[in-house]
């Protein structure tokens, strides 16, 4: 267990834990907008396509 804390320790002391927070960070960020772009482009092309069959029905 002494060795796991210590491990821990020096990644957060190093220069390689803070670098890595912020890019998964980063990362998240840039799902949830990617996701928010595709849910709503999604929810106006259905309605367009629902729009276009009811001119074809």
């Amino acid at each position: 267990m002494r060795k796991f804390v210590n491990s821990v320790t020096d990644f957060i002391v190093s220069e390689d834990g803070p670098t890595a927070v912020e890019y998964a960070v980063m990362m998240a960020l840039i799902i949830v907008v990617c996701l928010a772009a595709v849910t709503s482009v999604g929810s106006k092309a259905n309605a367009k396509f629902t729009k276009v069959s009811g001119y074809l029905t």
